[in-house]
């Protein structure tokens, strides 16, 4: 088989690139990369629930970790403010949505 056709072998051996194909050759390779989505059960998410009300009314610090689709994203604080209507949280100076909270301690 032609060295060619393996691998990236046709990027590869290409003599020109253009600038769109090389953007969309790093597009592809981030794409490759995303994390899906964890899903949270019912339990979790009731205990997710239970440690940012904690923090919330008793003033205690809380670590949360929260999801992102390409690295693992953690931030730790008071919670300030809570939106129940948008669904979010105000932590360190930054507003949080409550989708987005993989677990809290």
């Amino acid at each position: 088989m032609s060295k060619k056709l393996q691998g990236n072998g046709l990027w590869e051996s290409s003599r020109m690139m253009l600038p769109e194909h090389k953007q969309a050759l790093i597009e592809m390779r981030k794409e490759e990369r995303r994390r899906k989505r964890p899903s949270i059960d019912f339990d979790e998410a009731e205990a997710i629930a239970a440690a940012v009300s904690r923090s919330y009314t008793a003033r205690e610090p809380i670590a949360i970790k929260l999801y992102d689709p390409f690295e693992g994203r953690s931030l730790s604080g008071i919670v300030e403010r809570v939106d129940r209507h948008g669904k979010r949280i105000g932590i360190a100076g930054e507003w949080v949505s409550f989708a987005d909270i993989i677990s809290a301690e």
